[in-house]
């Protein structure tokens, strides 16, 4: 490929997001190294289906879901006023690792960026990593943002 080639193809940024200091970070990590203007960004949410035991259980669980992502999504339009961003947020009720996934390949995502909690070997094996399964499952490049202490705001 000549230096040409990629100059012409914008470059799609999908941001895993979930309301966690860490996907804060990785927000703030890409806007500070690797953000360049005319790059579409898409920021993603999902969140998982609640348990399913009473009708009116799940209705209260949908409807804090609901209020949880509109407060996500205001957060982050409100991030991208800030730093001169334009973007678009996709939200669904899905298993986090598959939608990001998914939502990368629909969006022809040049790599995906998200944080990740850190768990212990032991805790990932028994509950999942939501990062392990985009590195390994995503069909494009995934930069996971690890060290929380030295990932800082952009201002």
């Amino acid at each position: 490929m000549s230096a040409t080639d990629g100059a012409s193809s914008a470059v799609t940024a999908v941001i895993a997001i979930d309301g966690s200091q860490q996907s804060e970070q990785a927000f703030y990590w890409y806007v500070k190294n690797v953000h360049k203007e005319g790059n579409n960004v898409v920021l993603v949410h999902g969140q998982e289906l609640p348990p399913m035991p009473t009708r009116d259980s799940w209705d209260q669980q949908m409807q804090a879901g609901k209020k949880k992502r509109d407060e996500i999504q205001g957060k982050y339009m409100e991030k991208f006023q800030q730093c001169g961003i334009k973007g678009k947020f996709i939200s669904d009720f899905e298993k986090p690792g598959e939608f990001i996934c998914e939502t990368a390949k629909k969006e022809n995502a040049s790599y995906v960026v998200m944080g990740t909690r850190g768990l212990g070997k032991i805790r990932r094996t028994i509950m999942g990593s939501v990062s392990d399964y985009v590195v390994h499952h995503a069909t494009c490049p995934v930069l996971v943002c690890r060290n929380a202490e030295k990932t800082s705001a952009a201002t």
